[in-house]
């Protein structure tokens, strides 16, 4: 057990960290170059970059229990690490191999006096957690639960199967990536140029072609290209210069073989046969060429293969080619006679037979009868298909089967299914290969079974319907009175759907509102980061009432002021957005295309945007929405010529501008993007059902309540008082109370950034 304590250390353990320090400085170079803080940390940028959720938490010291689960070399034990150094909790770490029940029991009961002593919280660490038992996990579990201590776990398995249910429902869990070539290039670097823990104290040069079979071999994995690494410049001698020289040669010494991330058992057993499978099913035969490869090359079981095989053969081959089973199992045999590796031809035949065979799943209509008669109400068989051996005299069974062979083409029409599923149809022919041969005669003697039935040969099902008085009124009510909330909540939908947002995704929602968009944005991306755009302090006021139910380093970082703001805002923090959202966002620009650049420069490099904007100058029209007859003549003509002129007005920013300019503001604020095609436009027309009351006509004949001028304002600089006046009436006489339709025009823009 390796504890780490904040704060001076006792006089007594001065020589055991003596001893420890001895110990590091005789490390393998993949430990005494594990990142200590968050910026020496390279890679996993997914959940540790600027704006994610798990920076900020360690940032922020409020860790609750977490599950880092990955390959190997992918800095799961780093982030431990990291964490032990950042914290002010004691850090204690147990390897699930090496401990036990007992020294679980003995980390709670020091964390329990700690606690009640001196006020401080525990984190465990436990690494390789999937090796505890049920019993250790069990005995873990209540002390994670009721808060003694903050658990973190590492663990190379799928944490959904190896570790406790209970104990992942309590945990975050955070999923790494093996590494990329652009991070253990630079974890070569940092090795060669650090001076004390690497080998920036000695000359080391390394030929680029050496660097690239170190960091392809490696596959991913940080420890890998640092052992390798090791091996290299220890086992070279030095120059005459003093150089240490690292050849293409020498590098293939250290490191000769691609270690091929495979478990018999686990994720990338389940995840390869998977994709294997998959492409077979998809007819890709290079695809299913490579994941065949990967599995014999990292010892599969071949007879597991063919077994997977076989079963294809039947559910996605089936009818459309009856000879793939045949195929398939002599494929096997043959397999079984030969061994490896010859057995590799057939194996390879079979997969490429399979791959491209012709295609139908029509088999799984088996599996629809069996949920018909596990859900449907037991069936008798039809009289005439009963044994007529036994009793065919007592009872009749049989009386009236027609005897196919006796008809021509030996197919006579008559009900087979029981009555109450006369009809139902369980298998559905493709149009594949040889199953599309039989569907034809298949959906003709269909019909001519119906066709009998109807005539007398068995009779239909009893189907009755009864509807209440005013049932289905009542319900077009509830959808009516629901439309508005379920027109916003599709547009909600349709803007978050304009890219891709993963759960670690960092999202900027401008003109945040009442958090519309925000709060779903938070649902699906938990471990990024969210930061909503208020326009103004009622809205940053509510958002951050409304976030109070959230712990605080879940909850969205709520920003006050415009589009172009937004840099000043982060406060310096080198935050880039996977996807920025809004709704309304360019409404109050002026220099929508400025608003619209600046946005820009705060993407990620594979980001985009999505911004809903409603145009005011296409919005309903007050006028059209009563009788113009009730009018005296000619003020209808006014009306209509001073209303038209409110949107007609080339100083009011608010509707001197539509869909034409926003396109050009779009296509000029990413002009890369634009070219590549990656710019697009939607138009979205809606009709909402409003119900039009005496406070709208208050909003819309009363005083000014802004700085803009109301509606009866602004018509009665077309219009005589009295005019305004007789309108006035002529709407509250024939809309008050009333529902109207109420037609909005807006549009959706989105942007690909790459």
């Amino acid at each position: 057990m390796v504890t780490y304590t904040q704060g001076r250390k006792p006089a007594e353990d001065l020589f055991a960290q003596a001893r420890a320090e001895r110990i590091d400085a005789n490390a393998p170079l993949a430990a005494r170059m594990r990142p200590r803080t968050l910026d020496e940390f390279i890679g996993q940028e997914a959940i540790l970059g600027p704006g994610r959720l798990l920076r900020r938490a360690i940032q922020a010291d409020r860790l609750s229990s977490l599950i880092f689960y990955g390959p190997p070399g992918t800095g799961k034990t780093t982030l431990a690490q990291v964490i032990a150094n950042t914290t002010a909790a004691h850090f204690t770490a147990l390897n699930a191999v090496l401990a036990g029940v007992k020294d679980i029991r003995a980390t709670v009961a020091e964390a329990q006096e700690r606690w009640a002593l001196h006020d401080q919280g525990t984190i465990l660490f436990v690494d390789e957690v999937h090796r505890f038992n049920k019993a250790q996990q069990d005995a873990l579990l209540p002390w994670v639960e009721n808060g003694t201590v903050t658990f973190i776990g590492a663990t190379t398995e799928n944490p959904y199967f190896e570790v406790n249910k209970a104990l992942v429902s309590r945990s975050r869990i955070f999923q790494l990536k093996a590494l990329a070539e652009q991070h253990l290039r630079q974890i070569i670097q940092t090795a060669l140029s650090a001076p004390e823990r690497g080998y920036g104290g000695r000359r080391v040069e390394i030929d680029e072609a050496a660097i690239e079979h170190l960091v392809s071999i490696a596959n991913g994995d940080a420890r890998a290209v640092l052992n390798a690494l090791e091996l290299a410049v220890e086992t070279t001698e030095a120059e005459p210069d003093g150089v240490v020289r690292i050849t293409l040669a020498i590098a293939e010494e250290s490191i000769q073989r691609r270690a091929v991330l495979y478990d018999k058992e686990g994720d990338y057993h389940f995840d390869t046969i998977s994709a294997f499978i998959k492409s077979l099913r998809g007819s890709d035969p290079d695809a299913a060429l490579y994941w065949l490869a990967k599995m014999i090359y990292a010892g599969e079981e071949p007879r597991y293969i063919f077994r997977r095989m076989l079963i294809l053969a039947s559910e996605d081959v089936g009818l459309a080619d009856p000879q793939a089973v045949q195929v398939v199992s002599a494929c096997a045999e043959a397999f079984d006679r030969v061994g490896l590796p010859e057995g590799n031809f057939p194996l390879a035949q079979a997969a490429l037979f399979l791959a491209t065979a012709e295609k139908s799943n029509s088999i799984l209509a088996f599996f629809d009868a069996l949920e018909a008669v596990s859900k449907e109400p037991d069936s008798n068989v039809p009289n005439h298909l009963r044994d007529a051996n036994r009793d065919s005299e007592g009872f009749g069974h049989g009386a009236g089967y027609l005897y196919p062979h006796a008809y021509r083409d030996h197919w006579v029409a008559q009900q087979y299914l029981p009555g109450a599923l006369q009809g139902k149809v369980f298998y559905e022919p493709t149009g594949q290969g040889y199953e599309a041969r039989i569907g034809v005669a298949v959906t003709q003697r269909r019909e001519a079974q119906l066709a009998a039935m109807l005539e007398g040969f068995g009779a239909p099902p009893e189907i009755l319907t009864f509807a209440p008085d005013g049932s289905a009124r009542d319900r077009w009510l509830q959808r009516t009175i629901a439309q508005s909330g379920e027109a916003t909540a599709a547009l909600r939908d349709r803007i978050l759907d304009g890219g891709p947002i993963e759960r670690h995704s960092v999202v900027l929602d401008v003109n945040a509102g009442s958090g519309l968009l925000t709060w779903e944005a938070l649902r699906r991306a938990p471990e990024g980061g969210v930061y909503a755009l208020a326009f103004n302090e009622a809205d940053r006021q509510a958002l951050q009432e409304q976030a109070r139910n959230l712990d605080e380093v879940e909850r969205p970082a709520v920003l006050q002021g415009g589009p172009a703001e937004v840099g000043q805002l982060l406060g310096g923090e080198e935050v880039r957005f996977d996807a920025i959202v809004g709704r309304n966002a360019l409404l109050g620009c002026a220099d929508k295309e400025a608003a619209l650049a600046h946005l820009g420069e705060l993407l990620a490099v594979d980001g985009w945007l999505a911004l809903a904007e409603t145009i005011p100058r296409h919005t309903q029209r007050i006028y059209a929405l009563a009788d113009h007859s009730m009018l005296q003549p000619g003020l209808a003509e006014r009306l209509v010529a001073a209303e038209e002129a409110i949107y007609a007005d080339a100083a009011d920013g608010l509707v001197n501008w539509d869909e034409e300019t926003l396109q050009a503001a779009l296509s000029a604020a990413f002009p890369g993007a634009a070219r590549a095609g990656r710019v697009s436009m939607a138009r979205i027309d809606t009709d909402t059902d409003l119900r039009i009351t005496d406070a709208h006509l208050r909003r819309w004949f009363g005083p000014a309540l802004g700085e803009r001028k109301s509606y009866s304002e602004r018509l009665a600089e077309g219009m005589q008082p009295e005019e305004v006046a007789q309108v006035e009436r002529w709407i509250r006489g024939q809309l008050l109370n009333q529902t109207v339709i109420w037609r909005r025009r807006a549009v959706l823009m989105r942007v690909a950034a790459r």
